[in-house]
Order: C-alpha cells, then structure tokens, then sequence
C-alpha cells in the first residue's frame, strides 16, 4: 500500500516549486546507455524546470541525481537508510552536493542501516514526491518496478524508456510499455 510516512527527516531545503518533479529511477546495474539516458533525460527535466526525483542508490538513481546537478537544477534523494548513514558510502560526495542543491529525505529515523525491506518501502515515497515516474533500466525483477506500481496507485504518471530487445535490462521497460506505460 502507498500509504504516507508519518514524518520525513529533511537535509537539504523543500522548496514550493519541487511539486513540479519527476522520478527517474532504475538498474543498479546499468548498461553505459542507461546511465547515459537517466542523466541526459534529468538534466533535460532541470532544465525545463523539474525537480528530479531519484533514490541515490547506485546506477540509474546516482545517474539521475547527477545529471540534474549537471544541468544546475533541483534534485531530491529519497533513502532506504537515516540520514546519518549515506547508503551506498561511496555516494558521500553526491550526498552533500544533492543537499544543496535540494535535499535528501528518509523517512527512516537517525540510526537506521539500509536493510533490505526499508527500499520498497522508501520508493513508494519516491513516487509519491513526483507528478510521474521515469524507468530507464530495470530488469524483470527490479525494484523500479516496485515505484512503477506505486506510480499507479497514487495516481501517477508512468513512463518507461525501451531499450535494447537482447538486453536483460529491458524486459521490465519493456513489460511496462506493453502494460500501457508511455514511452
């Protein structure tokens, strides 16, 4: 179920204009043409104005963040983890660089490690942040197509990049479009 946290611990600033954001999360393993697409389509999304909206973990989400910091717009991370424990460690830098420009949210108290049942329960937030949701790269068991169906129960919008038919990263893209997702 989607339903909201009770609070959301903030690093970083929430500002009005972050309600116009978008999701752009996938693989923690991505192809070369993965991590290429999630920081080009974020740093197009900042451009036009879009916060981007993405888990901080590793591949597509640390991709995201990065290409919205490179076109000099707004970007929040959601965690799996408190916000005391930067999860993966070697994202510390991004960390900083994202709250400020923007802000890291867990809704996960000081102290908590990133067990493995806080992710599905940090993507429903992920969505719940962003009017639609962008899945660049996700095989068929990826957790980004955990978001994806939070997306639909809160009544976002969901797209879904294609990519290449051989490629394991694609049957949840793929899965996705063919369920309706936009391209």
């Amino acid at each position: 179920t989607a339903y909201p946290p009770p609070v959301l611990y903030v690093s970083g600033t929430i500002q009005p204009s972050d309600a116009f954001s978008i999701a752009i999360v996938g693989a923690r393993k991505p192809s070369y043409y993965g991590v290429r697409t999630a920081e080009h389509l974020s740093q197009d999304a900042v451009e036009e104005g879009f916060t981007v909206v993405s888990g901080m973990a590793r591949g597509i989400d640390s991709a995201a963040h990065k290409g919205a910091l490179a076109g000099k717009g707004r970007t929040i991370a959601v965690l799996g983890s408190g916000l005391d424990i930067i999860y993966p460690p070697e994202n510390k830098g991004l960390f900083q660089e994202i709250k400020e420009n923007g802000a890291v949210v867990s809704e996960f108290s000081f102290g908590t490690c990133p067990f493995r049942q806080n992710f599905p329960r940090r993507n429903r937030i992920i969505s719940g942040l962003a009017l639609g949701v962008v899945i660049v790269e996700a095989g068929r068991d990826s957790g980004a197509l955990i978001t994806a169906d939070f997306a639909l129960e809160q009544g976002r919008e969901v797209f879904a990049v294609p990519g290449e038919i051989e490629n394991l990263l694609s049957q949840g893209t793929h899965g996705l479009i063919k369920q309706g997702a936009r391209l």
